[in-house]
């Protein structure tokens, strides 16, 4: 029922509001469905949030354009994450070993600082740890350790992760 009702919600009154002006007015409506968000957060338009009862948004987390947050289970975004636009955070799947092929599923926590590229694919279960980079196109099934840039699929790792305060 209270997916239904989300539904009805997200087509008439949160998709249709999307300049970023109408941001306050989208974490409004997900937090009216039970989301934790943080009023300097900010989740695009055209983002397809499954369960807004599942999404934990702290301060300066993006969830952008075109992002499915498919959350059976909890996606926590922890202070100064971006998920980039075409990402796929995906929070459950099918046991393949069971003959009905029941739902099964597992948070999925994103740490600070950390930053999804475009098009990537976040597995039920993964935990990206602090201040790493997943590629664009990516596609991960296990743990990032923080501060290392992965990629490809199944993403590996490619190098550390060094912040330049050169421009800062």
């Amino acid at each position: 029922m209270l997916r239904s009702l989300w539904n009805v919600v997200y087509v008439l009154f949160f998709r249709p509001f999307g300049t970023k002006i109408f941001n306050p007015w989208r974490l409004f409506l997900l937090s009216i469905f039970g989301a934790k968000v943080h009023r300097k957060s900010g989740v695009y338009a055209s983002a397809k949030i499954w369960a807004p009862w599942n999404l934990e948004l702290h301060k300066n987390a993006w969830i952008g354009y075109n992002v499915i947050c498919y959350n059976v289970d909890k996606i926590i975004l922890e202070e100064d994450v971006t998920i980039s636009q075409y990402t796929h955070l995906c929070s459950a799947s099918h046991d393949m070993n069971e003959v009905n092929h029941i739902l099964i599923s597992s948070p999925i926590v994103v740490r600070r600082k950390a930053w999804i590229g475009a098009d990537a694919f976040i597995g039920m279960g993964v935990t990206i740890g602090e201040g790493a980079v997943v590629g664009a196109r990516a596609a991960v099934f296990k743990d990032v350790e923080p501060w290392i840039v992965v990629g490809g699929n199944p993403a590996k790792f490619i190098k550390k992760r060094e912040i330049n305060n050169e421009h800062a």
